[in-house]
Formats: C-alpha cells, sequence, structure tokens
C-alpha cells in the first residue's frame, strides 16, 4: 500500500499541485459527502480540515493556493500512511495534526494567532470512539504540538482537560517537546494583530486579517472498525481574559463514538459551543435515526445559521460515509478512503 501512496504523491508533482477536484454524490451547498452501501465498506476512511471562512477564489494567488493545496495532501497521505497499514484511528489522527501544527500557514502550533497581550495560546483536543476516552489542552504556550499533549492526557492522566502552566508541567514531565514561545512568532500573524488591534481593539472577532477560520483537524476510521477525531487551534486572534473556544471541548468542537461518527468543527467557537455541535451530530444519529449527511447538514447548514454562527465540520461515520460540511464560502478540507484517489478542496464551488 505504500507504494500506492508514493505513486499518488508523484502525480501529484506532475499535476504541478494543482487541486484535486472529484466528487462523490450530490449534496447541498457547502458539503462534500461521500455515501455507501454496507457491502462497500471502505477498509477505512480519513477526512481533514485546515479551518473554513471567506475563502474565495478571486482573493488566493495561484501560489498561495499551491501552498495549502500541497500541505493539505501531504497531512491526508501522512494520515493515510498509517491507516494503510493497519494503523489505529488515533495514530492517523495524530499524524495528520502534528503536520499541520508545524505549518505556520494554519491557526495551530507554528502558524497560532496573537492573543491581545502578544502571546501565542494554544487549545487541542482528541477522542477515541471505541472507548469515549478523551483528551484537552487550553492556554498552552510553551508545547510544540498540543495535539500530542491532548493525547498525553487521554493516554496518562486521570483526568480529560489541563489548562494553562499545569498543563505544560504535565508535559515537561511526560517529556513532550517544549519550546520557548517565541518559536510561535510569525510576522504574518503579528501583523494580524497590529491591525485588528488598530481597528479599535475589535476583539469579538475570530476572523484573520482575510476572513477565515485557521483551526486545523482530523477524523478517521481504521480497519479495525474504531473512530477517532481531533481538534487544534490558535485561537482567535487578539483575545482577552484566557478566553478558550470550541476546539477543546469535548461535544463542541471534537467528538467520537463508534456508534456513530466522528466529527471535528472549526468556525465561531462560541456558537460551537453553545450547539455542542460535534455531540450533537453523533447523537442525531445515534437517537434520531439520521445518516451521517442528514445530522450534519442539520445542525451546521439549519441550526447554526439561525444562530448566526459560521464555520464547518469534517465528520465520518462507522460505515466509512464522510460528510464535510460548511455554512461558510470556503474550507480548507480534504479526504481519502482505501481504494480511492484522494480529494483535496479549498472553495465552495
Amino acid at each position: 500500500m505504500t507504494s500506492t501512496i508514493e505513486k499518488r504523491r508523484l502525480r501529484s508533482l506532475l499535476m504541478g499541485l494543482a487541486l484535486i477536484m472529484a466528487g462523490c454524490g450530490q449534496s447541498p451547498e457547502g458539503s462534500d459527502t461521500v455515501n455507501r452501501e454496507e457491502s462497500v465498506m471502505p477498509r477505512y476512511a480519513l477526512a481533514i480540515h485546515g479551518g473554513a471562512g471567506t475563502i474565495l477564489r478571486e482573493n488566493m494567488s495561484a501560489e498561495r493556493e499551491a501552498a495549502y493545496t500541497k500541505i493539505l495532501l501531504e497531512a491526508l497521505e501522512a494520515g493515510e500512511d498509517v491507516l494503510a497499514a493497519d494503523g489505529t484511528s488515533i495514530d492517523a489522527v495524530i499524524a495528520v495534526i502534528t503536520l499541520m501544527e508545524d505549518s505556520p500557514l494554519f491557526n495551530a502550533g507554528k502558524g497560532a494567532v496573537f492573543t491581545n497581550e502578544g502571546t501565542n495560546e494554544m487549545d487541542a483536543s482528541i477522542m477515541d470512539g471505541a472507548d469515549l476516552n478523551a483528551g484537552a489542552v487550553a492556554g498552552v504556550t510553551t508545547v510544540k504540538s498540543p495535539i500530542a499533549l491532548a493525547r498525553a492526557v487521554m493516554d496518562i492522566s486521570p483526568h480529560v482537560m489541563l489548562q494553562g502552566r499545569g498543563a505544560e508541567v504535565f508535559a515537561e514531565e511526560q517529556g513532550l517537546e517544549i519550546v520557548d514561545p517565541s518559536y510561535f512568532y510569525t510576522e504574518h500573524r503579528f501583523q494580524q494583530l497590529q491591525k485588528i488591534q488598530a481597528d479599535d481593539n475589535a476583539i469579538m472577532s475570530e476572523h484573520d486579517a482575510d476572513h477565515k477560520y485557521g483551526t486545523v483537524g482530523a477524523v478517521a476510521l481504521d480497519s479495525h472498525g474504531n473512530l477517532a477525531a481531533g481538534t487544534s487551534t490558535g485561537g482567535m486572534t487578539n483575545k482577552r481574559w484566557g478566553r478558550v473556544g470550541d476546539s477543546p471541548i469535548i461535544g463542541a468542537g471534537t467528538y467520537a463514538s463508534n456508534s456513530s461518527c466522528a466529527v471535528s468543527a472549526t468556525g465561531s467557537g462560541e456558537y460551537f459551543i453553545r450547539a455542542t455541535v460535534a455531540r450533537s451530530i453523533c447523537a442525531l444519529m445515534e437517537y434520531g435515526d439520521m445518516s451521517l449527511e442528514e445530522a450534519a447538514n442539520k445542525i451546521i447548514m439549519e441550526q447554526l445559521v439561525e444562530m448566526g454562527g459560521s464555520g464547518g465540520i469534517i465528520s465520518v461515520d462507522n460505515r466509512g460515509n464522510i460528510a464535510l460540511v460548511f455554512n461558510s464560502d470556503g474550507m480548507y478540507r480534504g479526504r481519502v478512503t482505501a481504494g480511492s484517489e484522494p480529494v483535496i478542496e479549498i472553495y465552495r464551488d
């Protein structure tokens, strides 16, 4: 299987990193779905996101589009490498998100946005659908990979969520990579802070200067039938008072259960918390007898819109069906299943 993935990479290079605009099935505007009968359930399935928002083709340079496409494809293939080798869904999610955390293109890890105080505070969470175990961290400033720390909280600690300095002490005790806070400095993000502070200190905007959310996430179904979901973010530009969004909140930004689906969210965090978006989608499947596509559209395209929230989700159910649903103008996203070509998309159309 590894050789197959390598061939895909070569094909991607030959295509000049062009977007792969394939799709399976028709669905409501702002959503991508892959629906399968039980008889053709894939051995594994994987979906990823790198944020949603006002992402318009006319505002994107060819160079920047190629850069996003390249890193999304690399992240998707990193996760597929794990799944193709019969690895776990948890390991696949970690492989995807750690790679994206290392990229300054996304609002997570290296590319985290700045707080009002000029610092970078990161949140992350992960959940195992097999036993509903979960781990989350909030407001960390020195841990190179927040998603790795979230996993350590899940696997090693007796807790679900750690925050601030306590979370960093735990990371140090577990031997995770600790960096100087200056590691997270990027000029692009710093200039975004300067711009928003010059504009009446408008803190209540989770948008970057180009109006997009850069949170990253992944959901996976492995060959053992287990689901997992993970999300990592730098939060809100110019945030104050220790604000925490939906990304580290189990049930809001992240949820996974083998009885239904796995979900990772990106968007206006306060709304996603109030609507318990990730868990609500799973609950509609479990108790409302809805399909993954129906449940995701009910929450993202109806409830969130009525509330005034924007953003989207990626999801996969326990049969390998995938739904990527967003009510914004675009979402950096990708998906792949066993035996299929990877799909990378950015815009709504």
